[in-house]
């Protein structure tokens, strides 16, 4: 993708990553289509992209919800980039995890990615190439989380890498109906998801950081597009060990608090 997107869709647009990653495309001239469940957060995105010249189409919708979310991607008309972002996480806590948690988190962060991600190939495959000589881009917002087990959110790392393995090996097929994948791994970000969070989360980066290296790994073809690059390097390491070692070894940080996911 050698220019700036002209037709964008991103889900979960109201907050955190997804609010930056909508403010970064708005520009003169090209259209978002933004999704989020909380109105007014979501609108409050809207218009400051608004004021950044783009024309914006906000849409209130669960990511969950299969047939609305095929209705809204399908009538969206052209697409050069949909980001599906929208997720959700949950800790164990001191005890273990919750069952309506986890099950909410897995609906959210798999089906909710797969809601976005079908119904956006298809517009895409029966549209002209861009300038760029794909028809389109698919972006699935994974994390490196999806490298290492971490038993204090065991729901949310095992989502994310269900998301994170998909979209690679889905590229390969994608590529011959000129439609790219790629998987976006960031580290940890400043946002309410993370807030919370009782241990050291190294590196941790702004929104408006992620986003522009989010947009800039896209924007050079990459498949997998992990960052930081020494918080990645950790994960795989980590990620390496034995089972039990790691679970040791991670078990000594405190535990993500336990709570109902919201998104």
């Amino acid at each position: 993708m050698a220019r700036r997107p002209n037709n964008v869709l991103i889900t979960g647009a109201s907050s955190g990553l997804g609010d930056a990653l909508a403010r970064a495309c708005a520009a003169p001239g090209v259209t978002l289509h933004l999704s989020a469940r909380n109105a007014a957060r979501l609108e409050a995105t809207a218009q400051a992209c608004r004021e950044l010249g783009a024309t914006v189409l906000p849409q209130i919708i669960d990511v969950r919800d299969t047939n609305s979310m095929a209705d809204w991607i399908t009538h969206a008309g052209r697409l050069d980039l949909a980001i599906a972002n929208a997720g959700i996480g949950t800790g164990t806590g001191e005890g273990t995890e919750d069952a309506p948690a986890a099950r909410h988190v897995f609906e959210t962060n798999i089906n909710g990615v797969l809601n976005t991600a079908l119904p956006a190939m298809d517009v895409m495959a029966g549209q002209a190439p861009a300038e760029d000589g794909w028809r389109g881009h698919i972006a699935v917002i994974a994390s490196i989380a999806a490298f290492v087990a971490g038993p204090s959110a065991p729901a949310y790392c095992a989502s994310k890498s269900a998301v994170q393995r998909w979209a690679e090996a889905r590229d390969h097929s994608e590529r011959k109906r000129g439609i790219r994948m790629h998987a976006i791994c960031p580290g940890f970000v400043r946002t309410p998801m993370t807030a919370d969070n009782p241990f050291p989360m190294p590196w941790l980066m702004t929104p408006e950081d992620a986003a522009r290296r989010t947009l800039e790994g896209i924007a050079a073809g990459k498949l997998r597009i992990a960052y930081p690059r020494r918080l990645y390097a950790i994960a795989r390491l980590v990620g390496a060990l034995p089972p039990l070692w790691r679970a040791a070894l991670l078990g000594r940080t405190p535990p993500k608090p336990a709570a109902k996911p919201a998104g």
